[in-house]
């Protein structure tokens, strides 16, 4: 058994994967503000700290085996209007964060990234190779974590692992019965706001442009399940060694178009959809598919639940929950 501290705990993404390090029987303590986290997104089993980014000093000790990273602000839009908080919190709060696992003597950790890093990609499916132009604050300040963590593998010999996700969705059940799922306030991404149509919470989904150079005019994104990326963070734990930064996308490697997505609910949900089309958003790019080769030979990752209408099954099913009513 390892013992493991997981910024970012009660959030979406970090309460998955505290859920899969307690069922793989690992200890997990989790440190959040609950900013934007939930209390009882905290798996039972886990210690729970409420606190900043900047309290992990008071937390890390050596027994810890590592930390999973988090604790990041991610709104892109936000981070357009107010760059500050991004910076302080996502680029200097990581660096109190890996002054603390020195101080403490922890040297391995997996970090939270973003294809953001990438901006608007040349091609696709993008690889960890192609050139890092984030078009946001938020994008900036993730790769900006990126070089400090090189900085830090070469000089400390820390063994670091940046995960960049595509866009994550579904929710996790787990063996105790506890749900984990998307419920942003307010809500940005496609499948909970038209699983919100379905509901009848919203009146309709505003589809950005339909006129891109895609199968049905609509933008393509790579879409994975927040189970098969919790999977993919344990098996970086152990793939990592002292002194090496490793950098991995994390996508199906397919593509499903906004209309795709729209149609899967309805198919799903049984409920009408109405949709209505809205100008093109400044900055989106036509297609965004990751290539996930280099998890897949460094990690022996691959999707397991890879279909859209497995990934809108399970997030229908946590929107129906109690949970998701929870604040």
């Amino acid at each position: 058994m390892s013992k493991y501290l997981v910024t970012g705990g009660a959030g979406y993404v970090g309460s998955v994967v505290a859920a899969h390090l307690l069922e793989a029987g690992h200890a997990v303590t989790v440190l959040d503000d609950l900013d934007t986290g939930f209390a009882e997104g905290v798996p039972g089993g886990a210690e729970f700290v409420e606190g900043r980014i900047q309290d992990a000093a008071r937390v890390l000790d050596s027994s810890y085996d590592g930390v999973l990273h988090f604790a990041a602000h991610s709104k892109v839009g936000e981070s357009v209007e107010h760059p500050e908080k991004y910076w302080r919190n996502n680029v200097g709060g990581t660096g109190d964060l890996l002054a603390a696992m020195r101080g403490a003597g922890v040297g391995r950790l997996v970090f939270s990234s973003t294809a953001a890093v990438y901006g608007e990609p040349e091609h696709t499916p993008i690889t960890e190779t192609d050139p890092a132009a984030p078009t946001s604050p938020y994008g900036a300040s993730k790769l900006a974590v990126d070089h400090m963590l090189d900085g830090a593998c070469t000089a400390h010999g820390l063994a670091a692992a940046s995960l960049r996700y595509f866009n994550v969705a579904g929710a996790y059940f787990a063996a105790d019965g506890t749900a984990y799922g998307e419920r942003h306030d307010p809500e940005s991404h496609l499948i909970p706001l038209v699983l919100q149509v379905a509901q009848g919470r919203r009146e309709a989904i505003s589809v950005y442009g339909d006129d891109y150079p895609t199968d049905d005019g609509t933008c393509v994104r790579d879409y994975i399940h927040v189970a098969d990326l919790a999977r993919a963070h344990l098996l970086a734990l152990d793939a990592v060694t002292p002194g090496e930064h490793l950098v991995c996308n994390l996508g199906n490697g397919n593509g499903f178009s906004v209309r795709e997505v729209i149609e899967t609910v309805r198919k799903v949900t049984g409920h009408p959809v109405p949709e209505t089309v809205a100008p093109r958003r400044a900055g989106d790019p036509a297609v965004l598919v990751a290539s996930a080769e280099r998890a897949r030979q460094r990690l022996g990752w691959h999707p397991e639940r890879a279909a859209l209408d497995g990934i809108v099954e399970d997030a229908w099913r946590f929107a129906r929950s109690a949970t998701a009513g929870e604040r």
